[in-house]
């Protein structure tokens, strides 16, 4: 955060999840009704095992993100409501367990974000490490290619997102971390709270004094150290809650 940005005012985080991209038609898929439950044999098309070493896997799994809402999806009012904050002057920093690129194309920048888990919006290479648009990988899956490999070695492409089986980026867990240290007010908005370690961000900024404020649907297991927890439909309580933050 530069010295200027906000001076004298709170420094707020975000840690945002499934829960907040589901007002604009993307599943989640954790939740009750999410797909996980719903068909577990699912979370194999975004396991990496699985994924590099059967080719009927990777086939279902680009049929999967041909059909995904995650690339058509527009920003909601939780995502508009965020980016409202940071225009107000306050300092917003959002660290985010999805994938679709939703907070950057409501207008928040790109440096005020941070993806855990990647973007589905480009694909690599998991031989040469090139990247390309993910809609040029799905022009080539409508046109015929149901495994498209990479156009520079012919090595496996996948989405840039971090599967089931692989290591979150450590430079960006550390920025994780040190944003979550440095916050004043810390929201959990969408998250279940369960996946590690971006769960564990909102028990560290506690620790570290932070005022922890969970909006989700269901319990998560960081709700007995929170200063409040809020059940009201994120698409109105999120704009609520940050439109006081902002005053």
């Amino acid at each position: 955060m530069s010295s200027d940005e906000g001076a004298g005012r709170p420094l707020v985080a975000i840690l945002s999840g499934a829960g907040i991209s589901t007002d604009s038609g993307i599943p989640d898929y954790r939740g009750p009704s999410g797909l996980w439950r719903r068909d577990p044999d699912a979370e194999k098309l975004v396991t990496y095992d699985f994924y590099m070493n059967d080719p009927d896997i990777r086939r279902r799994s680009w049929l999967m993100r041909r059909d995904s809402a995650a690339l058509t999806a527009r920003p909601n009012r939780a995502h508009e409501a965020i980016v409202a904050l940071e225009r107000a002057g306050v300092p917003v920093r959002v660290i985010t367990q999805n994938v679709d690129g939703l907070h950057q194309a409501a207008g928040l920048p790109d440096r005020k974000v941070l993806e855990l888990h990647g973007s589905a919006r480009s694909v690599l290479c998991t031989r040469c490490g090139a990247r390309s648009a993910t809609e040029e990988a799905l022009a080539r899956v409508a046109a015929g290619e149901d495994d498209p490999a990479c156009r520079e070695c012919g090595g496996i492409l996948k989405t840039a997102t971090v599967m089931f089986g692989q290591s979150l980026d450590p430079e960006v867990l550390a920025q994780a971390v040190t944003i979550a240290r440095a916050s004043d007010v810390f929201v959990a908005v969408g998250s279940s709270l369960q996946v590690q370690p971006a769960a564990s961000l909102a028990g560290m900024a506690a620790e570290h004094g932070a005022r922890l404020i969970i909006v989700n649907a269901e319990p998560t297991p960081y709700d007995d150290v929170a200063s409040e927890v809020i059940r009201e439909p994120i698409g109105e309580a999120l704009p609520a809650l940050l439109d006081g933050l902002a005053r």
